[in-house]
């Protein structure tokens, strides 16, 4: 047991002076209580918050930030961004994603994020053929996790077809196509490989309902335990809802509402075009809003309700999608903008008891728990691990703030050089904004991007 002292920490109870958390070699927080620095084994200057969860990342993604902002002869969309993203994806080596995946979850972790959940469906070789170990790819990114340090949920996709209705795969697609026994084993070796690490857990993601058919959904959620967290991309594009309403006469979150166990281990991620029944199923359900800011805006792909959502008494969780840009802060301060921008008023995710920064990270901390596997674990209470952020109390965002002002200080005034230390299961990984292996993890992405560049 490690005996560590806070100056400032933010609880379940609220912010706290002068608190020590005793914490387990596995990570575990054994108890809380008052105390002063010379009682302590290790001591935090600054602010403490919880760590929060990244719902919805795919890691080879950060390596082509930045290729697909050129416009095209037609309106610019998703659909000629995704064809941009096929061209790059075709190319990528296992070692590569290892790299890439690295870095990302580096940057992850110096933005405050102590977890992510990879929605990895990059699983064949070039050509499509299976590789020898079908966890192959999978590995490489249990790799990067465990090399960075950072809480991972392996979300292995399941995709089958390229649209409504089992439309055949396209060639681009190659890559992730697979049958629904051929996943189902691949799940299967990776709850094998992770077995006895408290900071992996795998759970599923069929990757839309254009990609995967009913029979193919249904087979799958028989095939897994009935509390493993499943995501699916959702209602993200005006194509999609019109291409659903086709095939089936109904919405994607409707007819999923109707046709499936909709509940608390579902993470709809995006939902963005929901009409308001779908809106007050989704929260009734206790399912999750895996809400991407900075992507949805990327894209183009529109501005989820989310002030009538949290009313509702909903769920949300927040991730950084296509990892243009990783920032915990502009994540949330995008989310709150976009609100306001639509209303045309202020603090519209706020309440009278909360103030908004809070009432978003709250709702986050706490959806993004749940929909990782890892529910009753967030924040820093006893019978959790302690992850943990701490923010520099001497940076300009920060300077003269009270405590109760700090997490709103940091989300709207502030960016990731506020973070100053990062613990994941009470371990720093991040240490005064730097990682132990943060110059060779660079130094290896300099080299796969200047490899991949050479031929795009």
């Amino acid at each position: 047991m490690i005996k560590h002292f806070f100056d400032e920490i933010l609880l379940s109870n609220g912010w706290r002076r002068n608190q020590f958390l005793d914490i387990s070699e596995s990570g575990e927080i054994l108890a809380i209580g008052d105390g002063t620095a010379k009682e302590a084994e290790v001591i935090h200057r600054g602010y403490a918050v919880p760590g929060i969860a990244n719902v919805h990342s795919h890691a080879f993604q950060r390596a082509m930030a930045g290729l697909a902002e050129a416009a095209g002869p037609a309106a610019d969309s998703f659909w000629s961004w995704r064809q941009v993203m096929y061209g790059f994806l075709r190319t990528i080596t296992p070692e590569q994603l290892e790299i890439i995946a690295s870095q990302l979850y580096l940057e992850m972790l110096k933005a405050g994020f102590t977890s992510v959940g990879e929605f990895h469906y990059l699983h064949h070789d070039r050509d499509g053929t299976a590789y020898a170990d079908p966890t192959e790819m999978s590995g490489r990114i249990l790799a990067a996790a465990e090399r960075t340090g950072i809480g991972l949920t392996l979300l292995p996709v399941l995709y089958r077809y390229s649209g409504f209705g089992g439309q055949d795969p396209q060639d681009h697609q190659r890559r992730f196509i697979m049958e629904g026994d051929e996943f189902l084993t691949l799940v299967q070796r990776l709850q094998n490989r992770s077995q006895g690490n408290d900071s992996t857990l795998v759970g599923v993601a069929p990757h839309s309902l254009r990609a995967v058919d009913p029979a193919l959904l249904q087979m799958l959620l028989a095939g897994i335990p009935k509390n493993m967290p499943c995501h699916i991309h959702i209602a993200e594009q005006q194509k999609e809802v019109a291409d659903c309403l086709d095939w089936s006469g109904a919405r994607p979150v409707e007819w999923l509402a109707e046709n499936m166990p909709l509940d608390d281990r579902w993470c709809l991620i995006h939902a963005t075009h929901i009409t308001e029944t779908e809106r007050r199923g989704i929260a009734q359900s206790r399912a999750v809003a895996g809400l991407c800011p900075i992507t949805e805006a990327n894209l183009g792909d529109g501005i989820f309700p989310a002030g009538e959502f949290l009313d509702d008494g909903g769920r949300i969780a927040l991730g950084s999608d296509s990892n243009i840009y990783i920032s915990l802060a502009e994540e949330i301060r995008l989310l709150e903008y976009g609100q306001r921008l639509t209303r045309e008023q202020r603090n519209v995710l706020g309440d009278e008891s909360r103030s908004t920064g809070t009432r978003i990270f709250s709702a986050a901390l706490s959806g993004g728990h749940q929909v990782l596997g890892r529910p009753g674990k967030e924040g820093l209470q006893v019978g959790g691990y302690a992850n943990f952020v701490l923010l520099d109390g001497d940076h300009p965002a920060l300077l003269g703030k009270p405590a109760r002002k700090i997490l709103d200080s940091w989300l709207f005034a502030g960016d990731n050089s506020v973070v100053k230390d990062v613990a994941v299961n009470g371990k720093l990984v991040i240490k005064d904004r730097h990682h132990a292996e943060e110059e060779a993890i660079t130094h290896r992405f300099r080299r796969v991007i200047t490899e991949l560049a050479a031929g795009h």
